[in-house]
Order: C-alpha cells, then structure tokens, then sequence
C-alpha cells in the first residue's frame, strides 16, 4: 500500500482507503457482518483511513467502523461528516448548537471521546461564506471533541472558498475519469495551502467498473434508481452527474485503456493516484473481494502520457459537455 500526507494533519493515510457509505444504506441490501468482513478485510491490506457520516444508516455505518476499530491493534484514522441530518437543510441549520449535537451523536456512534476528523456534508453553498459556521468549528476543537476538521463539497466554488478558513484541513470532492475540473485549479490551491484531498465517488458510483450494461437494474432503496435526476439530493453525487447511458459509451471507449491484468475500476483509481494534490481515493466496498479489487490499483504502475491523454479525450468527447460546467 501507499501511503500519503493527508494535509497538515501529520497522518500518512493509504492512497486507497475506504469509503463506508454502502455499508450505511442507500446501495441497496447490505449485510452488517459482510460489512464489517469487509471493513477488517481493507485493514489486513494496509488501509487506515475510513470515511462515514452520521446520516449513513443513521450512524449504522459509524457503529461498524467503532466495532473495526475495537477489534484492531493498529491506528486507524475515522474521518465522520455531520450536516445532512438536518431537515430542511438549510444554510441556517448550520450552527453551533447543531453541530455541536451532531459531533455528540457521532462520538457515542464511533465510542469514542473525540472525532479524528469532522467534516460538514455538503452544506448549501452559502454556509461556506458564512465564518461563524467556520468558528463553531474551531470551537469544537478547543473543546477536546474534534481533532481536525474539514469538508465535502459538491462544487470546485466551494472547495475553493472552504481552504480559506485557516482550520479547514481536508476537502472532500468528486474526482474521477468523469469529473476532472477539481485538478484544473482547486488542486494547485490545495497544494499551496497544504490541504489534504479525498476523492469521492472516484468510480462514478459503479459506472467505472466496468460492470454494467443497459440492462442493469438497481434496487428501489439504492440512489442510483431514484436519484438520477437528483430526485433526492445533489445530481452529482449519482454516476457523477453523467447520463447513465452516454455513461456506459464513455466506459466502452475506455475499456481498451485497461492495463493487462487490471479491472476498469483499477484503472480508475490509478489514474486519480496520478495527481499528486490527491491524499486518497475512497472507493466503497460491501464486501471483501471489494476491498481487494481496489486495493490492487495502489499497485499498479503510473499510467503513461498517452494513456492520461487518451483519458482526458474520451472526457472531452463524452462528459464534459454534460458535467464540466455544472460541479
């Protein structure tokens, strides 16, 4: 496994690491002791970073993650998020008092008595504008319940306002073969004020693995049957806001890109290990072999010029007429 600088936090945390949404809910049906396989199974291979959120299965997926860390000896390091529970969700529910109850909730989930890293989840685009949401923050961490914190956005504007809070440690943003505008000027932003970045949805919540066909169908609970449209939350964060569809064209053309050996969703993550403002990628897994099939990309060799290339053509063809303007 590699391992990266996740900012200024002082952790070096594994280039693939886990992101536990689809052992929450929302990805359909999920078994708690295949879940909790799984999450053992990304420790036995090096990974010690492990994204959740409150709103997860209602802290379901916090609960797992405080029965993984329970049972190992080795540090891991639990990135939490806090903010969508609130309904509505609005810019003005971001305040001290609910944070502050969020943080509670999430520190009796994960059985601990301070977060390692607390993220705001996808707040409305004011509350980055908004320095006493940053405050509050900042007053979590002198009370001993937060240790970092950061956030997950759904827009590079908001990436971009968010680094300039000082305490802001992390930024959480969809980055993929089907999203590339974060690395065209948030990533040399976030180098510069040394911010650590996570990867979210880096296989285009399953598209970039290779996998589906026209004819696949997806259960009534799971998002990417009822939120193409953004039905339910943000378009973004289902296939990445593209078509399904010109989503399965798109993966065609870049069947032929896959290294010898190597699964498409492999190769995916080893083209956003290529950009070095990433700290890590954090694929979901419901299962083991999961775990294993993502882990393998750290492995591969660095892509080579062509093939970055030939990436950014089938974007440039396919995607970006449908996603580069909008996230």
């Amino acid at each position: 496994m590699e391992y990266r600088e996740l900012g200024r936090t002082g952790w070096r945390v594994s280039a693939i690491s886990f992101g536990a949404w689809a052992i929450g809910g929302g990805w359909g049906e999920v078994n708690d002791e295949e879940s909790l396989a799984a999450l053992h199974r990304a420790a036995d291979l090096g990974v010690n970073f492990f994204d959740t959120a409150d709103v997860y299965g209602m802290g379901r997926s916090e609960r797992l993650i405080a029965r993984l860390r329970k049972a190992r000896g080795e540090e891991i390091h639990v990135a939490t998020k806090a903010g969508r529970r609130l309904s509505p969700h609005t810019a003005d529910g971001y305040n001290a008092a609910n944070l502050t109850r969020f943080v509670e909730d999430s520190l009796r989930n994960l059985e601990t008595d301070c977060l390692d890293l607390l993220q705001l989840h996808c707040p409305p685009t004011e509350v980055y504008y908004r320095p006493e949401v940053f405050g509050a923050l900042d007053d979590l961490v002198q009370a001993g319940k937060v240790r970092f914190y950061g956030v997950s956005v759904e827009k590079v504007e908001e990436a971009l306002k968010a680094i300039e809070y000082p305490g802001v440690q992390t930024v959480q943003i969809i980055f993929n073969m089907f999203r590339h505008r974060p690395a065209e000027l948030f990533f040399g932003e976030a180098k510069r004020r040394k911010v650590g970045v996570l990867a979210r949805v880096p296989l285009a919540s399953g598209l970039l693995t290779g996998k589906m066909t026209p004819q696949t169908a997806f259960a009534p609970d799971d998002h990417r049957a009822f939120n193409r449209q953004g039905e339910a939350f943000d378009r973004g964060e289902t296939f990445a806001g593209v078509d399904f569809e010109t989503g399965l064209q798109a993966v065609e053309a870049l069947r032929p890109l896959v290294p010898p050996g190597a699964t498409m969703a492999q190769l995916a993550l080893r083209w956003i290990l290529m950009f070095d403002a990433v700290s890590c990628a954090i694929p979901g897994a419901k299962r083991p072999a999961h775990v294993e099939d993502n882990v393998r990309a750290a492995e591969l060799p660095p892509l080579s010029d062509s093939t970055m290339a030939a990436v950014r053509e089938v974007y440039d063809r396919y995607i970006r007429p449908q996603v580069h303007h909008r996230w």
